[in-house]
């Protein structure tokens, strides 16, 4: 027994020396794949996955990194440093933006990604550890559309800019995972172009703009069952309600810019400018936007990001 104990010692010693090893790695998951094979189908779902894994491979590749596993929806990946797996993710999250602007809301492509550095063991094909499990679960805790790294991550980060762009959500509660985690998001956004609410300057109530490539504004709650509108604009007076179209107008994510675009014949002004149907305006924090001349609305831009969500009122309700 004694010689099997020394040999287990030998072999484990001999096990980290030749493949234990510290890398960055991240997760990558669609969000909302579920309700889009419900509703689109088999196939459609599966075009969906492979856009991700597309996407995403080339990311993947351009910054040094390889993709370890695909998944479901998920997949798993691994880079040398965190640098690279940052600037991996922040092309992937851009991509996504390029890509989504020639499809209809529905069928846009939406993720959450997380990011980890740790100790695992790999023989360059696969990787295994603990380390891998909380990477994982620090991807399931992100909002659509978030970039999260655990303070391990973030201490590796030598790029000056990514740095800045990080900010401290704080100690979170990790599904499987015994301890209180600290977790950063990574914005991949440029963030003094882009605003992240919207105030009905009428009333001063404030809504968070939802952390999708297109945003919808108008006066309909639900259509078929569905919800029809992002941004609900409700008014008590039924008449002035009338000057607010069903669907009035979106706003598109475009790399640099948020674009306004009107849906309705019905009055929509950008800072004092009426705007023709199926036209295309900037937005950014400090623009004023005008619904049939009885609601006006503010795009406003926080210090910090906030949670994206969405959100409806009712003007003057309270």
């Amino acid at each position: 027994m004694t010689q099997i104990v020394r040999l287990q010692e030998l072999l484990s010693r001999e096990l980290k020396r030749r493949f234990e090893k510290e890398l960055a790695l991240g997760f990558s998951d669609v969000v909302g794949s579920t309700d889009y094979f419900e509703r689109f189908g088999d196939e459609a779902g599966r075009r969906l996955q492979q856009r991700h894994f597309d996407l995403l491979g080339q990311a993947v590749l351009t910054a040094g990194g390889r993709v370890v596993d695909t998944a479901g929806d998920g997949a798993f990946v691994v880079f040398p440093n965190v640098d690279a797996a940052a600037s991996a993710f922040i092309e992937l999250e851009q991509a996504i933006v390029r890509e989504n602007l020639s499809r209809a809301p529905d069928q846009q492509l939406g993720v959450r990604l997380g990011i980890h550095w740790g100790r695992v063991l790999s023989d360059e094909q696969q990787v295994t550890g603990d380390a891998v499990n909380l990477a994982s679960r620090v991807t399931a805790s992100a909002a659509p559309g978030e970039i999260r790294m655990t303070k391990e991550a973030f201490q590796e980060v030598s790029n000056v800019h990514y740095r800045q762009r990080t900010h401290l959500l704080g100690p979170v509660e990790l599904k499987g995972i015994s301890r209180l985690v600290t977790v950063f998001a990574l914005d991949w956004r440029e963030r003094d172009v882009f605003p992240d609410a919207v105030c009905i300057l009428e009333t001063g109530q404030e809504i968070q703009l939802p952390s999708q490539d297109t945003i919808r504004f108008g006066r309909l709650k639900e259509s078929d069952g569905l919800p029809a509108n992002d941004i609900v604009l409700l008014l008590p007076n039924e008449m002035d309600a009338r000057k607010i179209s069903r669907w009035h107008f979106e706003l598109r994510r475009h790399p640099q810019t948020f674009m306004l675009r009107p849906v309705s014949e019905q009055l929509t002004e950008v800072d004092g400018h009426t705007i023709a149907k199926g036209a295309q305006v900037p937005i950014r924090p400090g623009s004023i936007v005008r619904v049939g001349r009885v609601v006006t609305l503010e795009f406003l831009l926080h210090p910090l990001p906030s949670p994206p969500g969405a959100g409806e009122t009712t003007i003057g309700a309270e």
